[in-house]
């Protein structure tokens, strides 16, 4: 049989990129569940190695001397800091529901990376883009208020109650949203995600040992939370990469921006904790306003302005 035309290949990759989206919809819910059993850092150092595993065996291991210097560098940067951002704060979280508005927080990289690819990439768009950041922030801020929706005080009184687990998540937000953009320039077609998997499992083993460990809980039912928040993790950035390197940027995209409404519901379920109808009206919100930001985009590329 010949090669797959060029299309099929984008196509391909596209639906390979879409199936990231279904993972990373477990993750919150499954990292907070995993912590739960092993700790905060000895979790994430589970998670991450066992990731790394599934990795070498389904991806195998990149020829890093093929890699363009630049990716190396900041790829592997801007990966790990992300990935300890995303772990910990969620691991960090005091309740359930505190760990599902962690997640919220963090799903405002959608947002962000369009605003980084208009700052650092030139990308076109048009004023839309305005409203839609206001909405995708004013969601964040709808979900900390609690069950009284926009709420100040009590967003407040939220954030003062674990400053470090919301800091760590819209530091990865942000970080995530330089990390798509970087990356879209400077990787060359290539992905070196099994072995940013590898360097974030080894920084937070060093953590773990430096901080003096901490109890596992290995049971039956952690065991298996550990095995599918990992498949998730590194299955899913596996498929992200695919999809951003090779695949329909535009329409995974799309797709990403409904992640925060699907881990929500995810979360609730694996965590037994219900969501009030604010949070629920602050996630859609969240949605909305990243939709808002990519039909700006895509308006103005349409247009050729």
């Amino acid at each position: 049989m010949g090669r797959p035309k060029p299309g099929m290949r984008s196509r391909n990759a596209t639906l390979v990129g879409l199936v990231a989206v279904l993972l990373w919809s477990a993750i919150v819910g499954l990292i907070r569940s995993v912590s739960e059993s092993f700790g905060a850092t000895g979790g994430a150092a589970l998670i991450y190695t066992v990731a790394s595993v599934f990795l070498l065996l389904t991806v195998g291991f990149p020829r890093v001397r093929e890699f363009p210097r630049r990716y190396l560098i900041w790829g592997s940067l801007l990966f790990v800091a992300y990935e300890l951002c995303l772990a910990l704060s969620i691991g960090y979280a005091h309740t359930g529901r505190q760990a599902i508005e962690v997640g919220m927080v963090n799903y405002l990289w959608p947002s962000l990376t369009i605003v980084c690819a208009i700052l650092f990439n030139k990308q076109k768009s048009g004023l839309l883009i305005i409203p839609g950041f206001i909405l995708s922030m004013l969601g964040i801020c709808w979900v900390l208020g609690g069950d009284q929706g926009l709420d100040p005080a009590g967003m407040l009184a939220n954030v003062q109650d674990n400053p470090l687990s919301y800091g760590l998540a819209l530091a990865g937000a942000l970080i995530w949203a330089a990390y798509c953009t970087v990356t879209a320039r400077i990787a060359n077609g290539k992905n070196g995600v099994t072995l940013f998997f590898g360097m974030v499992s080894l920084v937070l083993w060093i953590k773990y040992f430096a901080t003096g460990g901490g109890d596992m809980d290995f049971t039956y039912r952690s065991a298996a939370h550990l095995v599918m928040a990992a498949g998730a993790m590194g299955f899913g950035y596996a498929a992200w990469n695919v999809g951003i390197l090779h695949g329909n940027v535009t329409v995974l995209a799309g797709a990403s921006y409904f992640i925060p409404v699907f881990s929500a519901a995810l979360a609730a379920f694996l965590l037994n904790t219900p969501l009030s109808l604010g949070f629920w009206q602050g996630a859609a919100m969240v949605c909305g306003g990243s939709i808002l930001c990519w039909v700006a985009t895509r308006r103005r590329e349409r247009s050729g302005g």
